[in-house]
């Protein structure tokens, strides 16, 4: 994938169809440690130890709709590639941790993509769903949790689109002053 947000989008789908209820997205760019952090923990069913041991096998997968799993795969793949790793930390019944980890100035890091578009995406398809994501640069925060958000909407559905396109704009806001200007 040629794009980070596309990768957070697929493992995103992976804890949707763990049943999670609550999925909470973390980024973290570290400058001066040289280091990007991308991680992704929901509240679904977990992965069974045994299958831990196999998740990011491409050839591995519990889906029955095809018989090659790649998004961890891939996610791992591209962390390494770029100086980092990928961990994994699962309990079933409580959810399920991806941790991925890149040398944040490396040439073979892809770029952090369309954020807004993911979670605009993420949110529409999925009102039922409740997400947070916190990003992290330089000194500066920007953080969106849809609980509160579902909370002052009184009853009004999230993924109206009314309530998307400020949300939109909320979003692209929200990025602009995280990056101040650098990106």
């Amino acid at each position: 994938m040629r794009e980070l947000s596309l990768h957070i989008l697929d493992i995103v789908q992976n804890s949707i169809s763990a049943t999670a209820s609550l999925i909470n997205i973390y980024i973290n760019e570290n400058l001066e440690g040289d280091l990007l952090t991308i991680k992704i923990r929901d509240n679904g069913r977990g992965i069974p130890e045994e299958q831990l041991l196999h998740i990011t096998d491409p050839f591995y997968t519990t889906r029955t709709t095809r018989e090659v799993g790649l998004g961890l795969s891939l996610f791992r793949q591209t962390a390494r590639r770029s100086g980092g790793g990928l961990e994994i930390k699962s309990q079933i019944g409580a959810g399920t941790e991806v941790t991925a980890f890149f040398a944040h100035s490396h040439i073979d890091r892809p770029p952090m993509g369309d954020i807004k578009g993911t979670l605009l995406t993420l949110i529409a398809l999925n009102p039922d769903l409740d997400f947070t994501y916190q990003h992290l640069y330089r000194d500066r925060e920007f953080f969106l949790d849809t609980r509160v958000i579902k909370e002052e909407l009184e009853g009004i559905e999230i993924n109206q689109q009314a309530v998307l396109g400020w949300l939109g704009e909320f979003i692209k806001k929200g990025l602009e002053d995280l990056y101040g200007g650098e990106g």
